[in-house]
């Protein structure tokens, strides 16, 4: 692969005093398919804008080929773009929408007809010339829309989630017919999608993005088989995520149960996160490993059974050619290597809220109060509260201390760990993790209801996160 093409440093965009990207650093490389790949409202739309100088940083700079480009406007920048509505001209054909770029240019009339020929053999629309774009199927529409941005011979291509608007069968045809494109013109692709599939069957390397913040970059291969966090192996595929204890080096403890890892470094006794995918499981008669289980539930999908088994109180799901009865008793079995230990997102089960004390015996944190008899601190000190997950129920709104924004939600196996968002008394955001049955809809208002009793109370300064970043 070649060397840096664009190269993206600490870039910061808020809109309305909510930050929607937070300390960006991306470099994309000549002729790389890249995809940026998220939920909504992750911030990988308005990377692309502001890639395509269509919106501009608050900090930060954009590096194209070592000159810094952030001033320059969009039609200055060797960069073209295809967006999920194709934006085409209703009343030209097809050939004159993929040469209306080069006519504003003026290119000779010799020049703009061998291009645009040679595009629309490119996307296989020879012979619809003349035809109106309005009287197009959706795939040919988006194939007018690539020509028109390639004939102007871009050296990026940006596209914001160009297949969204196709049926199934026609976006996983065309994934193939755009990665062909790619690798036949030798242009670097960034693409924009919240579709896992389409990241992993057409992207060299995958940013996977939350909340404004990169939280990995890597290839296919390296985001699926080695997730680095929770959020990333649940958005990425099917998995098993647990909460777990790294006893040591090499050696990793799961709901009560040892297993060997391969992974190293995360501290002796340490909280983690730890992934093990549903195809990497084994079934094998009762009482063959130390995790044996009952069957809950077998589903047959064309190629492989999906089949659910309660070990301890938790779910795992697995996916195998052999089937089994439900109710019947069966030991999983996975090798170390299939173990994948990850850091978890919060320091250790609890979350860390800063407080502080506003009356004998009282204290108040994200707008809530609350009464602690024998509390020893005077009037205004500050403290840090640490909260379990489980100290916090999931209620309606009209029952609830606080309604806060539902951010994550991942299933470990026998509840729903959720990543909440709520405002304090200085117009921050701050997060709480919490332990819940319910099923919630994420990117919505929530309401939550605390167990006072349980919080414990302590001067203390809060830890700080960062994103992931490129290694060089």
């Amino acid at each position: 692969m070649s060397e840096k093409l664009l190269d993206l440093k600490n870039i910061t965009l808020s809109y309305d005093g909510e930050k929607i990207l937070d300390r960006i650093n991306l470099y994309v490389r000549d002729k790389e398919f890249i995809t940026l790949l998220g939920p909504s409202g992750c911030g990988k739309t308005t990377t692309l804008r502001i890639i395509g100088g269509f919106a501009f940083p608050d900090e930060g700079d954009v590096f194209f080929e070592g000159k810094r480009i952030n001033d320059l406007p969009a039609y200055k920048r060797p960069i073209n773009t295809v967006f999920q509505r194709y934006a085409l001209f209703p009343h030209l054909n097809v050939y004159d929408n993929v040469a209306f770029g080069l006519k504003v240019k003026k290119l000779d009339k010799k020049e703009i007809d061998k291009r645009v020929r040679q595009m629309l053999v490119l996307v296989n629309l020879k012979g619809f010339e003349k035809r109106r774009v309005s009287k197009l199927s959706g795939g040919q529409q988006q194939r007018v829309a690539i020509a028109r941005a390639l004939v102007n011979h871009p050296k990026i291509l940006l596209l914001d989630e160009p297949l969204g608007a196709l049926d199934l069968k026609l976006r996983k045809e065309m994934q193939l017919e755009l990665k062909n494109i790619q690798q036949q013109l030798g242009i670097t692709f960034i693409y924009v999608t919240h579709d896992q599939e389409e990241a992993l069957t057409m992207s060299d390397t995958i940013v996977v993005m939350k909340d404004g913040e990169i939280q990995q970059i890597g290839t296919p291969q390296d985001v699926y088989n080695e997730p680095k966090n929770a959020f990333v192996a649940d958005f990425i595929g099917e998995s098993n995520i647990f909460d777990a204890t790294m006893i040591c080096d090499g050696r990793v403890e799961i709901n009560g149960v040892e297993f060997d890892c391969v992974d190293n470094g995360f501290g002796k006794d340490s909280s983690v996160d730890v992934v093990i995918r549903p195809e990497d499981i084994d079934i094998l008669p009762a009482g063959a490993s130390d995790l044996t289980g009952t069957v809950k539930s077998v589903i047959f999908k064309g190629v492989h059974y999906e089949i659910t088994v309660v070990c301890n109180g938790l779910e795992w799901l697995i996916q195998t050619t052999r089937s089994a009865e439900e109710g019947s008793e069966v030991s999983l079995s996975f090798t170390p290597d299939n173990v994948h230990v990850m850091k978890r997102i919060f320091e250790g089960f609890s979350s860390k809220i800063k407080g502080r004390v506003t009356a004998e015996n009282e204290v108040s944190f994200l707008g809530v109060t609350f009464t602690r008899e024998g509390l020893s601190l005077p009037e205004d000190t500050e403290v840090l509260l640490t909260i379990p997950p489980k100290s916090i129920e999931v209620v309606s709104e009209d029952h609830s201390d606080l309604i806060v924004y539902l951010e994550s939600m991942v299933y470990k196996g026998a509840y729903n760990e959720m990543i909440v968002w709520a405002k304090d008394e200085e117009e921050e955001y701050r997060s709480l993790l919490v332990h819940s049955m319910n099923d919630e809809q994420i990117a919505t208002d929530i309401g939550i209801k605390f167990r006072f009793d349980d919080i414990m109370i302590a001067p203390a300064e809060l830890p700080g996160q960062k994103g992931a970043e490129r290694e060089e």
